[in-house]
């Protein structure tokens, strides 16, 4: 499955957005508007990964984000939902024409979802955007190094099997691991192989490389120097597993396995950028490091 958005550049945008300072993140830091650990990041048993299709629900956090564009209502990107008011995106995604988001869908061509005659997902939700926040840096919509972007809904999500949040990382572990050479998972809607949207939420699993590895890739392709700072992190690079075209916003997830404790997903990254063909061997792509903006993202929710 390919899952990634390359180097978007956007029009001249004019977009109305509370633009926010970076604020560091040394320490854990927890909020009372976040799920509680144990009610986020469900994990379902017994899944498989390469490229494949999803179960009904799995990765119940996983949204879509509607455009309004020339009479038409599209989506292009993705996002997550962390807990019932807000969702996390890439600051890529956001431009006047992005309207609302939809929770609860896992097939776009069938409302409701049905993975057997008697298991069935309620209806999707949409529901509109209320108010785009974003780094000041970002404030022109073109992807640049902080490419990533919050957005307050409307009204309060009501939570079911479908629809939850995921958890942020919160562990001194998570604050500290860089998750090199271990494999992530990503999800969504992108391209596919033949060069189309999927129409069913696809999951896959991608490497962790070092932020040299993109950059070397980026060289090599294009001829073009990048620099990835620690807001960043490198994955992919493996033939035929990436994110694509419309996963821009969608979690990079690590699965938090505590003692005693049911495992949870974490997002670790938002997709960000990559090369130009999708699932290019040894050209991995960029994502945005959660664990560095978790203090920015507590700082602008509120109830």
């Amino acid at each position: 499955m390919f899952l990634k958005y390359f180097a978007v550049l956007l029009c001249a945008l004019h977009i109305n957005i509370l633009n926010a300072g970076i604020i560091p993140n040394p320490y854990i830091v927890r909020s009372n508007l976040l799920p509680d650990p144990t009610a986020c990041g469900v994990f379902v048993e017994n899944k498989i990964f390469g490229g494949k299709k999803t179960e009904l629900d799995e990765f119940p956090w996983m949204v879509l984000l509607e455009y309004h564009r020339c009479g038409k209502r599209e989506f292009d990107c993705g996002g997550f939902l962390i807990n019932n008011r807000y969702v996390v995106t890439a600051a890529h995604c956001i431009d006047d024409e992005l309207k609302s988001v939809r929770l609860g869908e896992w097939n776009l061509d069938t409302n409701p979802d049905c993975s057997a005659v008697d298991n069935c997902a309620p209806p999707v939700v949409d529901i509109p955007i209320e108010e785009k926040i974003t780094y000041k840096e970002n404030s022109s919509g073109v992807s640049s190094r902080h490419d990533i972007a919050l957005l307050r809904l409307k009204h309060e999500v009501q939570y079911s099997d479908f629809i939850k949040p995921i958890c942020l990382p919160n562990t001194v572990d998570e604050i500290t691991k860089s998750y090199v050479d271990q494999k992530l998972i990503v999800t969504g809607w992108g391209f596919t192989e033949a060069n189309k949207s999927s129409n069913i939420k696809l999951k896959v699993k991608v490497p962790v490389k070092k932020s040299s590895d993109c950059e070397v890739g980026f060289r090599n392709a294009y001829n073009v120097d990048i620099s990835l700072s620690e807001y960043e992190m490198c994955a992919g690079g493996e033939k035929g597993k990436d994110s694509c075209v419309g996963d821009s916003g969608g979690p990079l997830m690590t699965l938090r396995r505590d003692k005693n404790k049911d495992p949870r997903y974490v997002a670790v990254g938002v997709v960000s950028s990559g090369p130009a063909k999708c699932g290019s061997e040894n050209q991995p792509g960029v994502y945005v490091r959660v664990v560095k903006y978790v203090s920015w993202i507590i700082s602008n929710l509120k109830i």
